[in-house]
This record gives C-alpha cells, structure tokens and sequence, in this order.
C-alpha cells in the first residue's frame, strides 16, 4: 500500500523536471494563485478551497462545492562563485525550471460543516552543477528536494467561529550527488510523513481573524543525507530531515470593494531535526497584501519579507566550511524580499481563473569555505520569479 502510494505521488511530482526553489526557507510563500498574488496571504483571509493548507478553517467561506486546479512555474536564477579551479566568476545553476502542481475540493455540507481535499506542492530546493568544468570547487555539485502535501481540512462553524483540523500526509524525495575526489551519492530517497494543521477562524462585521498551527513531520531519507555530510567530515547529521512546524496569526478588514489583510507566522526550522544540525534559524514571516473585487473580476497585490534561515559558520574550521559548503553551494535559501501582483477573471458565476507573478529580487551571499580547502569566500546570487494559473469551478 505504501509502496503504491509513493508510485502515485511521484507521478504527479515527476511534473516538476527540476527541483523547485521556494521562498521562506524551503517552503512556498502560499499555495493557489489568490494567496501568491497576495504575498502569501491566507492565515485571516479566506480563498476558499485553496486555503485547506494555509489555514483549515478558512475553507468554511464556499457556498457549494468548489473545485480549483493548476500549478505554478518557477523560474530560479542562481549562480554561484568559488574562485577555485581553471578559472574564477558565477557560474550559473542548471536548475532554474519547475512546474508544481495542486488540486483542491471544498463542499458546504450544512451550514455548520464543511470539509475538503487538496494535494499540493509545497516546498522543495536545490541546484545542479553536473556539467561544471571550470570551477572545481563547484564539486559537480547536484541536490533535489521536492515536497507535496495531501490535506483534508475539517471545519466546523457556529456564531462567526470556525474551528478546523486537517490531517495531512507528506510525500518527499531527496538527492544529494557531489565530487570531492570521489563520487558522493547513493541516489534518490523518498519517504511518505504524516502530520496536521488546526485552525482557526473568527468573522465579526468586515473583520476576520485567524490563526493556524502546522506538527512537524518528520522524513528519512535512506543515507542520502549520512553519506553527504560524512563525505565532509560531518558526523552529528542523520538521515532524517524534518519540515518544520509553524505558527501563525492573521487578519484581513474588507471596506467595500477592498480588502486589506496582514500575515505572520513562525517557521520553527531551528527545532526541526536535520535542519537544526545543519544550523539553519526560524523564521519570522511578514505578508501584507491588498485585493480590489469588482465583481466579475479582482485585482491583488502583496509583499512578503523572510530573513535568511541560513547563516554563515567559521569557514575556517573543517565543520564551519562544509556547513557553508552543503547550505549556501547545495540549498541556497537566502532570498527574503517578494512582491506579488494578480488577479481573477469570472467567465461565468461557476467558473473563473486566477493568475499570479511572484518576484525576488537578487540577493547575494557570501561564506567562508578555506577549512574546505577552497581558495576563499562561496559566493552564491539568488533570484526568483514564478507564474501561477488556477482554474476555479463553483457549483
């Protein structure tokens, strides 16, 4: 059964030809069009069926049944400088395409009950430098990290408060493939984790709140992670890798055609195994956006700012560099500012579609890497840009 359910999934991840950059850490700033054109909105803001994950309860919003389907097309741009080898400059990552799909139903079964069902792409990074020849400090350098969750939120409402739960089971894959004199890698991993959100939800006049907790689940990834990190001399990492939990608040205020809504949320991934040794911060995750509605269509805009998990260690000590090395060469997670701009058509009252663009602009990092024995700094760029398209049917 297990092995017939991670056959499924990795069909629909295989849509995705690279791996995909998110951009909290790991993690997309939201899942469906309507929060990605807002910042990553959805914590006090409904989006109906799209909001399973973002938060449960928010999902009560549907009048019948809704059912909204399509993916978003990331588009990384990172380049990466070790001065070491036949010549120095950025070199940039083959890695800079993913398609990552969701699909969510939300059904109104009475006025107190609704529940539905979603699976999407939630996170994923990495980097491919196979056909490096130039830089040798570059290592040929690969790494794949894609995670998808499947939800089914529960929510339960009553007097303007909606409370919810959500169970959801996490399917990920990892590869990490490197040349440090020898070939380093023993292949694609991947591991099914199961975990939950509980939400919820409070509408008074023009005002909602929210709040929402997502567990940790915890993946192991058979010795993709020990045979990477003792290729560098580091022996404290397992091959567990756990997504972290998170925590947020969130409120949006609706004054006729506008609504202005405000996110912040915790992601925990200094307790989260796996990152934790690879001593990666939490994060503190600001959104803010803004959506004009005139009805047959609407307009959004947002903002979302993340400081770096990733800090530099004492490049160098021989654990300092491979720590630099494995984060900022192999999961180069450092982008922190996104604006969002999207938008909503209604063909008909049962059917519209909803389009987003993402953009981060260029940050640029760099760590020491000489206890490597590389000649100096890593020094990584990274930007982004994404296009969502989601396809809405309300009946």
């Amino acid at each position: 059964m297990k092995r017939s359910i991670k056959i499924a999934v990795a069909a629909a991840v295989a849509l995705s030809a690279t791996s995909a950059f998110a951009t909290n850490g790991d993690n997309l700033i939201g899942v469906g069009a309507k929060a990605r054109g807002m910042g990553g909105i959805g914590i006090g803001m409904s989006h109906g069926a799209e909001s399973a994950l973002a938060n449960p309860a928010m999902i009560s919003t549907v009048k019948g049944t809704e059912v909204s389907f399509g993916g978003t097309v990331f588009m990384p741009d990172v380049s990466t400088n070790t001065g070491t080898g036949m010549s120095a400059g950025f070199i940039d990552s083959d890695a800079d395409l993913s398609v990552i799909p969701e699909v969510a139903v939300a059904q109104k079964i009475s006025d107190s009950f609704t529940w539905g069902i979603g699976m999407f792409g939630t996170a994923g990074m990495g980097v491919d430098y196979r056909d490096e020849t130039t830089q040798t400090g570059n290592f040929n350098m690969v790494t794949n990290l894609q995670l998808m969750q499947f939800a089914v939120p529960l929510a339960y409402s009553t007097n303007g408060l909606t409370v919810a739960v959500a169970p959801i089971m996490q399917y990920g894959s990892l590869d990490i493939n490197f040349n440090n004199g020898a070939n380093r890698g023993s292949g694609v991993a991947q591991d099914l984790g199961l975990g939950y959100s509980i939400g919820a939800g409070y509408s008074i006049g023009d005002l909602t709140v929210g709040a929402v907790y997502k567990s940790a689940i915890a993946m192991t990834y058979d010795r993709v992670l020990t045979t990477a990190a003792s290729a560098f001399g580091l022996n404290n990492i397992t091959n567990t890798l756990e997504q972290p939990a998170e925590a947020g608040i969130g409120a949006s205020y609706k004054m006729g055609a506008s609504t202005f809504g405000i996110d912040y949320k915790q992601i925990q991934w200094g307790s989260a195994e796996g990152y934790e040794q690879f001593m990666w911060e939490d994060q503190d995750v600001i959104s803010v956006g803004y959506e004009y509605d005139a009805g047959n269509w609407a307009a959004r805009v947002g903002y979302n700012h993340a400081n770096s998990p990733i800090k530099e260690q004492n490049g160098a000590t021989a654990t300092g560099a491979a720590l630099n090395i494995l984060n900022l060469l192999g999961f180069p997670a450092i982008v922190e500012d996104h604006y969002t701009i999207g938008g909503t058509y209604e063909f008909t009252k049962t059917t519209s579609v909803d389009v987003a663009y993402a953009y981060s602009p260029e940050v640029e990092e760099s760590f020491g890497g000489t206890g490597a024995g590389l000649a100096g700094n890593i020094t990584t760029k990274h930007s982004q840009q994404a296009m969502s398209v989601q396809l809405n049917f309300n009946f």
